[in-house]
């Protein structure tokens, strides 16, 4: 056994705390319901430790012209006028940079971030006219398209390529996850300048690696279940589990992408049944309460234009009920839960974007519960 010293086992700790802090500060958790209704609820907790992502959320209307983001060489990239309304939390207080949308035919997605692995296809001048970038990808697909099915066809057609994100200094590493009312779902991701769409999903993703390589590491953990080992008998000594919870023993605790995905995919599998509508909700804040990631700390030397986060990583946690089209969310400064309504949306005289910060602004607002006398 090595033992340390009691200086170098206090920096033993406090460089593997810096590890965790920084997975955790670029840690997203996507999960999908389904409601014994049938109903669709995707849904995300968004971890982004790094800077005050200043989450809003935003109207777009129909017919809305979009431009996607100068090309690398400077020249305009692809146009489009948008076919159907969507809404989002959008990020940055910038247009067109949306962290999570539905549009008003109840197509979601969810980006999250992909780092080590995202490379977009390379850039041709000649085909400026017909490149976005990586976060375009959400407004045009979400603006054009109703189903999982015409997104897939659509996104062999438009290229996406390496456009520097400004508020990272380089391209945005990102995948994305798709999914409509009908239960469809895909993940498509950008791997060494390949196109790779995932249509066989399970309605939970994390963060790096791709896709297919956490479907892989799924199959070590087949020994997890929703109720307790029985106990055995070992030399005529009756031996049993220490406290609930024996079925789940292994389940991996920390913060890692690949140890997120396996929890998510656990929690997801032993869910209650929920009836759909907002009973599913509850039981998606449940579960993606789990990946509350808190982060307090001092990023000093971020970019003009970008502040610290004011309390933690886990900066909002939304969830699409896409039959209802209600938006439920809560963020890192109030744990209460506030939702949009989309069918109060007019979509047919809607005419101009429409943002409200998803922060409330100011002191929580608690209710204070007293006695009857």
């Amino acid at each position: 056994m090595t033992y340390f010293p009691a200086n170098k086992l206090v920096f033993a700790i406090a460089a593997l705390t810096s590890l965790s802090v920084a997975l955790a500060a670029e840690a997203c958790t996507y999960v999908r319901l389904t409601g014994a209704d049938g109903s669709q609820h995707p849904g995300r907790s968004m971890e982004w430790g790094t800077f005050d992502i200043k989450p809003g959320f935003s109207v777009i209307p129909r017919g809305h012209e979009h431009s996607a983001m100068t090309m690398p060489d400077g020249a305009d990239g692809a146009e489009w006028s948008g076919k159907y309304g969507y809404a989002g939390v959008s990020l940055l207080e910038r247009e067109g940079l949306f962290g999570d949308v539905i549009n008003e035919a109840g197509l979601v997605m969810n980006l999250l971030y992909f780092p080590g692995f995202a490379e977009y296809q390379p850039y041709d001048p000649a085909q400026a006219e017909n490149s976005i970038s990586a976060t375009d990808y959400m407004t045009y697909m979400a603006s054009q398209f109703a189903t999982v099915q015409e997104v897939i066809e659509a996104t062999r057609d438009v290229r996406v390529v390496p456009v520097v994100e400004p508020s990272l200094g380089f391209a945005a590493p990102v995948h994305v996850v798709v999914s409509d009312p009908s239960g469809d779902e895909i993940v498509v991701e950008y791997i060494n300048g390949e196109l790779h769409i995932f249509e066989e999903t399970i309605g939970v993703m994390t963060n790096s690696p791709p896709y297919d390589w956490h479907l892989t590491n799924l199959r070590n953990y087949l020994n997890l279940r929703p109720v307790n080992w029985p106990d055995i008998e070992v030399e005529g000594l009756t031996v049993g589990g220490i406290g609930y919870g024996t079925g789940l023993l292994g389940l991996p605790g920390d913060y890692t992408p690949p140890s997120r995905f396996i929890r998510a995919t656990a929690y997801k599998e032993t869910a209650r049944e929920t009836q759909g509508a907002y009973d599913t909700t509850l039981e998606h804040f449940r579960i993606l309460g789990h990946f509350q990631l808190p982060l307090e700390t001092d990023f000093s030397d971020l970019p003009d234009g970008l502040d610290p986060i004011s309390y933690g990583s886990t900066q909002y946690t939304v969830s699409f009920d896409t039959s209802n089209m209600q938006v439920y969310y809560f963020t890192d400064d109030e744990a209460r839960v506030r939702k949009f309504d989309l069918k109060k949306i007019d979509w047919d005289t809607l005419s101009e974007p429409m943002t409200k910060p998803l922060r409330r602004g100011g002191p929580p607002q608690v209710e204070e519960v007293v006695f009857d006398n």
